[in-house]
């Protein structure tokens, strides 16, 4: 077994075991699982919500964007700040609603606001549904990751077996504490090694960043411009937009039990002052992707850039750190992917009244949702795809709904939101599978929102027309001071 192999391993239990030692006592119930009981600080909450940002594809995809789209790699760069920005002057009102009413999830807050189950269950499948396919993308990137580097189908398969067996372990034995305890070593030895690699690898193949940006404006200058072709100017501006108005509105459901997680509003709104210049790192893989344009052709996979370089310029000892940090991108994400999709089917879709039931139904998703993503990831890889190209496109259709629950006096009602929601949904799917060339390099998931908001909007109208005029949110007089 080589060195590289042997680090990757020991990579992988070594995740598995920080997660383990993140539970403090046996849950109580579903609550302290899946938001750690309210109570973390900024310590914690810095390394959970930037642990949702670096994922498997910011490590590797963000250099393969650069190796393949140049500056266009750069439009993930201001889309969370942004995001940041309007949930700093959110995360008072959320935290508030949160703790008051006991939201676990997105479906929680949906079926509250709007007063109705059916949106709260519709909210939930979605959810589920859009963030199946990146679920699986974390585990298939696992053994991507460990297959580039060894080129062993073998080891690649036996990877992602035992990090999703361990993955599954600490969830189900620590819940969200699990999450955080391993976010930790995750960002540190990431940090660590983007900043090596951005070091070593510009220096072995140009003399240095100065120098191979240099080399590259010669030998291939339109990677230096957002121009003309896949990743064109639309593409750019409407892709961060639509990332943003997802971070902004806390679309995505994994996103949630971090945020209520919070033991006040004061650390989270500290987080969201700070967090803006953690996004500066992205800048690191990025610059290992525009070396990869001096050194790799063309035709190599975009994905593999980033652990290609590394295995020419670093030894073998310090390739197996990299490819730990890879995994640690891959594994914990997938955690906390799992702890928003259980959440989800225990609280807002199987509707169990008995709290046992309830845990044992989140305890029992967590393995199934898992099994099915690592199934799918070693004998179909391909099958969830394309679904994967609607996760953010789909997620973002909630934006409406939950941006008019965050108001103080309800100004809709749950059918113009449902009709809305589903007409977006509608044009999303259309727009990626059908015909995916009718609005060219635009966002479908942009489009959708523009035809979600007019449909409301219609609806909402229609409805005050007709005499049914919007209500309190339940429990909740017209003004709330939260």
């Amino acid at each position: 077994m080589t060195t590289t192999l042997v680090f990757t391993f020991a990579g992988i239990v070594l995740i598995g075991v920080l997660g383990f030692l993140g539970r403090r006592k046996p849950a109580a119930d579903l609550a302290e699982w899946t938001v750690g009981g309210r109570k973390f600080g900024a310590m914690a909450m810095w390394f959970l919500q930037a642990g949702e940002v670096f994922t498997t594809f910011t490590f590797l995809g963000m250099a393969g964007l650069a190796f393949s789209g140049g500056v266009a790699a750069m439009y993930a760069l201001p889309y969370v700040p942004i995001g940041y920005i309007v949930l700093f002057f959110l995360a008072k009102r959320l935290w508030s609603l949160g703790k008051r009413r006991g939201y676990l999830t997105q479906g929680d807050f949906l079926e509250d606001r709007y007063d109705s189950r059916l949106l709260g269950t519709v909210s939930a499948v979605l959810g589920v549904l859009f963030v199946l396919p990146y679920l699986q993308l974390q585990i298939t990137g696992l053994g991507l990751i460990v297959k580039l580097v060894t080129g062993d189908a073998a080891s690649s398969t036996l990877s992602m077996v035992v990090g999703s067996l361990l993955v599954v372990a600490f969830v189900l034995w620590a819940g969200l504490r699990g999450v955080a305890t391993t976010s930790y070593f995750k960002d540190a030895i990431m940090l660590v090694v983007l900043v090596v690699l951005m070091i070593a690898i510009p220096t072995h193949f140009a003399g240095g960043i100065s120098a191979m940006f240099h080399r590259v404006a010669e030998l291939r200058p339109q990677l230096l411009t957002v121009h003309s072709g896949t990743n064109d100017l639309t593409w750019f501006t409407t892709s961060m937009l639509v990332s943003a108005i997802g971070v902004g509105l806390m679309t995505l459901p994994q996103t949630w039990p971090a945020v209520m997680s919070a033991r006040d509003p004061k650390v989270l709104r500290r987080n969201y002052t700070w967090m803006p210049l953690y996004e500066i790192c992205l800048m690191l893989p990025m610059i290992v992707g525009f070396a990869a344009v001096l050194v790799l052709p063309k035709e190599t996979n975009s994905n593999g850039v980033l652990l290609t370089l590394s295995k020419q310029v670093l030894p073998p000892w310090a390739t197996g750190l990299v490819v730990v940090a890879a995994i640690a991108t891959a594994m914990v994400p997938a955690a906390g992917i799992l702890i928003g999709i259980s959440s989800l089917v225990a609280r807002n879709i199987a509707r169990v009244r008995n709290e046992r039931t309830q845990f044992w139904i989140n305890h029992g998703t967590v393995v199934g949702a898992c099994a099915l993503a690592l199934l799918l990831g070693i004998f179909r890889p391909d099958l969830l795809a394309n679904l994967l190209l609607l996760t953010f496109s789909g997620t973002v259709q909630l934006a409406p709904a939950n941006a008019l629950g965050f108001l103080r006096r309800k100004v809709v009602t749950k059918m113009p939101v449902l009709l809305g929601l589903i007409a977006g949904e509608a044009v999303v799917v259309w727009l990626t599978f059908v015909d995916p060339g009718l609005v060219g390099h635009f966002n479908a998931g942009l489009v959708g929102l523009a035809v979600n908001v007019v449909v409301l909007a219609i609806a909402a109208a229609v409805e005050r027309a007709t005499g049914r005029s919007p209500v309190p949110a339940e429990g909740e007089p017209a003004t709330v001071n939260a």
